[in-house]
């Protein structure tokens, strides 16, 4: 649907400021929405929320729907009274501008275990009946979840299918052991996802009365060794014999890659997944908008059809292109939830089967600034040629900062922005892209954060087929100065996208 203009920052959780090695839902948090709300932006866009795994990517979660717990804050804990102050008395060494996974990863798992073993003996009455109805409300996917991540544990985090035959294919009387076996590793896993739904709501409802809503993430496909395919395997492509993906997602070679992207995770059973009437992607949307105002949706256009590569390849050069019935899936979400307020990625080559699915629902399409500059006047990311109903932003999680972007553009490219601009401003030319972003007649406008502060490409969140160094960056409390309110705000106000006054 068509949203109002407006503007937001595209900032994960894990970028917080926070004495504890990862940002976190805590006090810095609610510190940032005070920011959005006086420089009178109205979103905040997050990357995905689920546990993440190996490599630390928010695209590759163990759960399409829980929450990440290394985001829980131990203040909040200790304001329980389920930590203590002792619990923080030796604190590592973390570096405050990046997350240091190897560090932060078994720290917190301590303070969440012990937080976890207070509860169960001081829980009060109401805390505890709130803990049973939330396991109650979510058990749907909580119980998977708790179990799968349990297994996970006991089989030395190894991939489901290489578990145990009658585990690996969910055999009722191995279930029914497993459970009993694992009943205190099972509630520790529910307890987590209680605690960080809780701090999240808070936060959530902090920023909904402050009049900002939050932009969440669905990546289209779900990693194979998660929660969702162990516990959903009919709807997966998946061989029978080895439980391994038998059609592997990914997009074919281009201009970028001569070997394509192999992603690796198994790629629906549309036909299945169409006789159950999309229920799976029903509750998917249902249980996203319970935590989340607005969902963007990563890789759209696997929606009207995706890249498929049979099982052993290295590649993604022998696929095929298979059609997706997104118009009946889409039209189920919307008979069962209402219109949708959706955000379509629809970046890459598209064709215009994609276009006409993301126009017939009105899902406001993606316009990338760093995309603008490096071809003719027909480029569909020059401002000139947007519609209203997108959303543009100087550059997403997947791509440099403008700082950095520019330093090492080509000399062509950066004539090519500078004949547009006129010329550079002393501001420098990360807030030329945002005013160039916010002046544009896209109804939304998102700027990551890094873009606001001026950062090179010391804070890139992620360089997509590079392994290590990324997902790490934070910033400290200090940069998001008065001044910066100020001239965001300024700006905000000047192109129209402040809140209006009703």
């Amino acid at each position: 649907m068509p949203f109002f203009r407006s503007s937001g920052i595209l900032l994960h959780p894990t970028s917080f400021p926070s004495r504890f090695g990862i940002g976190d839902l805590g006090i810095e948090a609610y510190a940032f929405i005070d920011f959005l709300r006086e420089s009178q932006q109205q979103y905040w866009q997050v990357l995905p929320l689920g546990p993440t795994g190996y490599g630390n990517s928010p695209y590759a979660s163990y759960s399409a729907v829980a929450g990440n717990p290394l985001l829980i804050s131990p203040q909040k804990l200790l304001e329980q009274g389920l930590l203590s102050e002792e619990d923080f008395a030796n604190l590592p060494g973390f570096e405050p501008n990046k997350v240091n996974y190897e560090q932060v990863v078994p720290f917190k798992i301590g303070l969440l275990k012990k937080a976890c073993e207070n509860f169960k003996t001081q829980a009060g009455p109401t805390q505890q009946k709130e803990f049973a109805g939330f396991c109650d409300i979510k058990a749907y996917w909580l119980d998977d979840y708790a179990l799968f991540m349990a297994l996970k544990d006991a089989n030395g985090g190894a991939s489901w299918h290489t578990w145990e035959p009658e585990v690996r294919s969910r055999q009722p009387e191995a279930m029914d052991r497993v459970r009993q076996e694992m009943d205190a590793e099972i509630f520790y896993y529910k307890y987590t996802q209680y605690e960080f739904f809780r701090q999240w709501s808070e936060l959530k409802n902090y920023a909904n009365i402050a009049g900002i809503e939050i932009i969440g993430d669905i990546p289209i496909y779900v990693a194979h060794d998660s929660a969702d395919v162990w516990s959903n395997p009919d709807i997966f492509c998946l061989d029978e014999n080895t439980g391994e993906a038998s059609l592997m997602a990914g997009v074919p070679p281009d201009y970028f890659s001569a070997t394509g992207q192999l992603w690796g995770n198994p790629v629906y059973k549309w036909e299945e997944l169409e006789k159950q009437n999309f229920k799976w992607w029903v509750k998917r949307f249902e249980a996203m908008l319970d935590y989340i105002d607005v969902i963007r949706i990563d890789h759209f256009r696997g929606f009207e059809a995706y890249w498929a590569v049979k099982q052993g390849e290295q590649t993604a050069m022998n696929g095929e292109w298979i059609k997706a019935p997104g118009d009946k899936l889409f039209e189920e979400i919307k008979q069962k939830l209402g219109k949708l307020p959706v955000l379509a990625e629809d970046l890459g080559v598209i064709t215009p089967e994609v276009e006409a699915l993301r126009d017939k629902f009105e899902f406001p399409g993606m316009k990338v600034l760093q995309f603008a500059f490096g071809s003719d006047p027909g480029n569909g990311f020059l401002p000139f040629n947007y519609p209203r109903n997108a959303v543009v932003y100087t550059g997403t999680h997947d791509n440099d900062t403008t700082v950095g972007w520019f330093n090492q553009a080509s000399d062509w490219e950066k004539q090519n922005l500078l004949l547009y601009l006129g010329s550079v401003s002393p501001e420098g030319i990360h807030w030329d892209l945002i005013r160039l972003a916010l002046s544009s007649v896209a109804n939304q406008a998102i700027i990551p954060l890094q873009d606001v502060l001026g950062l090179d490409s010391q804070g890139r969140m992620n360089t997509p087929s590079v392994a290590e160094g990324n997902w790490e960056w934070r910033y400290q409390s200090e940069a998001l100065t008065h001044e910066l309110r100020s001239k965001l705000k300024n700006l905000t106000t000047l192109y129209g996208r402040a809140p209006q006054v009703k």
